[in-house]
């Protein structure tokens, strides 16, 4: 795979919740869990199901960083 973000989080996918047009994937990533809403579509065309090793991959101008 060759990606320009460099933003790749290597994980196993926790659970797949299943809507009707789109999926909710969480992918755990060394105990902290990155959630991201996907079309059933590329659910399918990707395999994905609780289990598989999985990246979250994050654009980082959609990172927000916060403080107490």
């Amino acid at each position: 795979m060759k990606i320009s973000a460099r933003n790749q989080l290597a994980g196993t996918v926790a659970s797949v919740s299943t809507g009707a047009i789109n999926s909710e994937v969480v992918i755990d990533v060394g105990g902290v869990q990155v959630v991201a809403v996907i079309t059933n579509d590329s659910v399918k065309r990707l395999g994905l199901a609780a289990g598989k090793k999985a990246y979250a991959v994050v654009k980082a101008s959609d990172v927000m960083v916060a403080i107490d």
